[in-house]
Parts: C-alpha cells; sequence; structure tokens
C-alpha cells in the first residue's frame, strides 16, 4: 500500500507540518484498530486516511479520517490539505474535492498556484474566566481565554504580544489538565509588515501531539478571533512553531476558508 509525507502549509520541504496519507481503492476502511497502528508507526501529529465514495449528486467525493499517534480526532485542516495535494498531483481529483469527515462535509479547492483552499466550519468562540493553573502551566500570564466548538475543543489563550508567544516553553502534563484537546496561544504580530498578522503556537497533549507544527483547525477559531480584533476578514496566521507555517484565513460566516502549500517529500510503500 501506497504511503506519502507531505508537508502542508509550506511550499518548501522540512517546514510546515509533516502528515502521512494513506488512500484505499475499496470502498471502506479496515479497522480501527489497523489504522490507529499505522497512525503509531508513521508517529507524525497526523495520519490521513481516504477512500473514494460512490459518485451522487451533491454528495462527497472521498471519506476521509484522520488520528494522531494515540487517537483518532474530528478535525484536522493540515492533513486534509495533504490528502488534497495527494489527490491533485496524482490527478485522482481536479478542481473541488468534497470529503465527508466526522465534522461534516469539507471540501478543499485547488487553484493554479498550487495553493488549496479548505472549507471548514467555522469555531464558536466562548469567553471564560482564565482556568486556575493556565498561566502557570504555560509560564505566561493570559490576556483572556476563550472556549472553542466541540470539533476543536481547545482553549484559545491570548497572550500580550509575539515574543511572549515564541518564547513559551510550557509544562505539557500541566496544560492537559484544562481541555479537550489542548491549548493555542497567540499574539497580533509584532510587525504585519512581515507578511501576517498573528502568531500562534499550539499545544494539543490530550492527544499525544506535544506541540502541533502547524494547525489548520486551530485556524478556524484563529480567524473569528482576530477578525473581529483587527476589523478584517481575510487575514494570514503564521504559526510560530520551529518548522513553522502560513495559513491564510478567510472568515465567511458560518464556514472558514484556510488556504495554504503543500509539498510531498516521501512516497513509499506500506509493507505490513
Amino acid at each position: 500500500m501506497r504511503i506519502r509525507i507531505v508537508d502542508a502549509f509550506t511550499d518548501r520541504p522540512f517546514a510546515g507540518n509533516p502528515a502521512g496519507v494513506l488512500l484505499f481503492d475499496s470502498g471502506d476502511f479496515p479497522d480501527d484498530d489497523r489504522l490507529q497502528r499505522i497512525a503509531a508507526e508513521v508517529n507524525l501529529s497526523e495520519t490521513a486516511f481516504a477512500h473514494p465514495l460512490p459518485a451522487s449528486p451533491g454528495g462527497a467525493d472521498w471519506a476521509l479520517r484522520w488520528f494522531t499517534p494515540t487517537a483518532e480526532v474530528d478535525m484536522c485542516g493540515h492533513a486534509t490539505l495533504a490528502t488534497a495535494h495527494v489527490l491533485h498531483t496524482t490527478g485522482l481529483a481536479t478542481g473541488t474535492v468534497r470529503f465527508a469527515a466526522r465534522c461534516g462535509m469539507l471540501t478543499a479547492t485547488a487553484h493554479q498556484d498550487g495553493s488549496i483552499t479548505l472549507d471548514f466550519p467555522t469555531s464558536e468562540l466562548t469567553p471564560t474566566a482564565v482556568p486556575d493553573g493556565v498561566a502557570a502551566a504555560l509560564g505566561a500570564t493570559p490576556l483572556g481565554v476563550h472556549d472553542t466548538s466541540p470539533h476543536v475543543g481547545d482553549l484559545l489563550v491570548e497572550l500580550a504580544d509575539e515574543k511572549t508567544v515564541r518564547a513559551l516553553t510550557p509544562d505539557i502534563p500541566a496544560l492537559a489538565r484544562h481541555s479537550r484537546r489542548g491549548i493555542i496561544a497567540t499574539a497580533p504580530a509584532e510587525d504585519p509588515a512581515r507578511g501576517y498578522d498573528y502568531v500562534s503556537r499550539c499545544f494539543f497533549p490530550n492527544v499525544g501531539v506535544d506541540e502541533d507544527p502547524v494547525t489548520g483547525s486551530a485556524h478556524t477559531a484563529l480567524a473569528p478571533f482576530w477578525s473581529a480584533r483587527l476589523g478584517r476578514d481575510d487575514l494570514t496566521g503564521l504559526q510560530a512553531s520551529a518548522r513553522t507555517g502560513l495559513v491564510r484565513t478567510a472568515l465567511r460566516g458560518e464556514r472558514t476558508l484556510l488556504t495554504g502549500s503543500a509539498v510531498t517529500v516521501i512516497d513509499g510503500e506500506l509493507l505490513a
């Protein structure tokens, strides 16, 4: 079985967020235990599994699931981008691809410059009091905290500035006590002239990912958060992990468009 490793939300290898991608020929997934074992073996923040669906008017083209090394997740942006990239670069799809996923129907539209736009549900944001222990776990004082919608399941924590976000060295086990998936830490860009409007870092200890390099799903919460503050619906976020990556966000009411590029770096065979 063919397996690919794709760097997503980047236009160069060894940056962005790497995802495993496996496409099945049949109309069914293997059992969940096998999918989880493969994802654990790949050992990236997410591995995507997809199989084609029968043609139907208005229906999805592919079924799509995502697994971290320890758990299946409800929504994943970078591995969806990686899957769409594989489908388009191998000639299995053109134009817009529709995916049936746990979080509903998602689409991915390829552009002539090689970038891909994902259409995802916008996360709801609910202001909440700063939970006891969050500041100590992060090692920084939050300016505010929001709960995100169930498909995301994170705490979005606003910090003072970009330098604070970049300098975080959180207590990962302590963070695990404060959300279903993890923590999104964010702040405005120090200098928007550098090509991005806000920065973020994402820590997801409850699904086996201490720090995710670039998180598309988190940007469904970051987009409405920063659009409300900056007064613009179209923004660019920089995820300031060691690998870094750019996500162009466009808030469209109940939907958020996420645009980025991807690069296939490994194309091999799964033997087991």
